[in-house]
């Protein structure tokens, strides 16, 4: 019979190491799970090593996951080309996993029911894979680990909390409320934002056409009756001819500013400016800020209500939060936490959480109570943002309203004045 040797934690935290003898790699993990021991690394030696448990062992070893996947650069390529799954669709897969396991349906049943049901194509190539994974001997999170664009460091090491606490099923149900509340959040933000910036748009290129088509023709029949114009057409006609002559110019500068911009923020440095400078913008500062701090505070009460501790969720939840400087903030609180402070003080003199919530976290770590209380953040600051969505709405209409009803008068006015002129000689 094969032996195996394995490093694992038990149920107390501590690391153990030592040998198991078994059929497969299943088996051995099978028995080591029964003992309540979390395998993080197995390999066979009595005979070959198992270089494919070596190789996830040390991948997905620790918290947070790194994202990745073994087999060299044309792995690579192929792992940065494959198409990623929307919030949604993974929240009613992780709701329909959850609801299999809590009926009593094995865990490799229970991916084939859902690989059978599954209308993705991209989803059901991985579910597949999955399958073979966990029937070859790995766990659940070591396989999901294999796919990064499907899933994050989050759902893999909360996968992983379920599997060692023998709650996989609950653990399931709460990712999937999360993801739902993800989801809706991001939601309302992008309806927020998408509103003025299609009305933005369209009113450019109304005004950009008839800067380009209209105006000039009208102004060619000003210019050829010889009639000294108006101040406020002549300033429309030289914006005409720029505009004319150097839209190319301006389309290309807009292009090459954009790229530019993008390479800016690909570096840690100019990432952590610009999402700074989102937090600080007038108008839509608040809204980013409101939904940063909505999406840390429940992704940090999912994690702990999972199981994780505080200082390996704040490691998930400075990768999740989708804000550098937010990112820079949780990462100095896990180094405080570290130092021996606790979680409220770091946070109240950090300067991007309001106040409020430093002193709601330090209730909830005095009362035992942090995960309700980090709810409860979510809630307040979710409702916080609806009625600010609903603000910014109905203060930034009728601003677009009025500036293009300005520009297109001006346009109006710079043509008709002289053509009154010329009927009223």
């Amino acid at each position: 019979m094969p032996i195996f040797e394995y490093k694992a934690l038990t149920s107390s935290g501590k690391t153990k190491k030592g040998i198991v003898d078994a059929d497969t790699a299943r088996d051995a993990r099978s028995k080591l799970r029964s003992d309540h021991m979390h395998v993080t690394e197995m390999w066979e030696v009595a005979g070959k090593k198992s270089k494919k448990d070596k190789s996830v062992a040390k991948k997905t070893r620790g918290l947070p996951v790194k994202k990745g996947k073994p087999g060299g650069l044309l792995s690579k390529e192929i792992e940065l080309f494959q198409p990623k799954i929307s919030t949604r669709d993974l929240a009613t897969f992780t709701r329909q996993f959850s609801t299999l396991l809590r009926s009593g349906i094995q865990l490799a049943d229970a991916l084939n029911a859902l690989v059978e049901q599954c209308a993705d194509p991209h989803l059901e190539r991985v579910l597949r894979n999955v399958k073979e994974e966990i029937t070859s001997g790995n766990n659940l999170a070591e396989a999901m680990a294999k796919h990064p664009r499907f899933f994050s460091d989050l759902y893999v090491n909360m996968v992983r909390a379920g599997e060692a606490s023998g709650h996989l099923d609950v653990v399931l149900t709460r990712i999937a409320d999360y993801l739902q509340k993800q989801a809706s959040l991001k939601g309302k933000v992008l309806a927020a934002i998408t509103y003025p910036a299609i009305m933005v748009i369209v009113g450019m290129a109304v005004v950009i056409f008839l800067m380009s088509y209209v105006v000039p023709r009208i102004t060619q029949i000003l210019k050829d009756r010889g009639q000294p114009l108006p101040f406020i057409t002549e300033i429309l006609m030289t914006a005409s001819d720029f505009t004319k002559a150097y839209w190319i110019y301006v389309l290309l500068a807009m292009v090459i500013g954009g790229f530019f911009l993008k390479s800016l923020i690909g570096t840690d440095a100019g990432r952590l400016k610009f999402d700074s400078l989102l937090l600080r913008l007038p108008i839509f500062g608040t809204l980013f800020s409101k939904q940063a701090i909505s999406r840390f505070a429940l992704t940090f009460s999912t994690l702990l209500k999972s199981g994780l501790p505080a200082l390996d969720s704040l490691k998930i939840v400075a990768l999740v939060v989708n804000n550098a400087k937010l990112t820079q903030v949780i990462n100095n609180i896990h180094a405080r936490i570290i130092e021996g402070a606790d979680i409220a003080t770091p946070i109240r003199k950090s300067k991007v959480f309001p106040p409020m919530v430093g002193y709601m976290v330090s209730v909830g770590e005095q009362s035992g109570q942090l995960e309700e209380i980090l709810d409860r953040i979510a809630e307040s600051y979710e409702e916080e943002l609806d009625l600010t969505i609903q603000r910014l709405t109905s203060m930034i209409e009728p601003i677009i309203i009025i500036l293009l009803a300005v520009v297109v008068g001006f346009i109006i006015a710079a043509v008709l004045l002289p053509l009154l002129d010329f009927s009223s000689m």
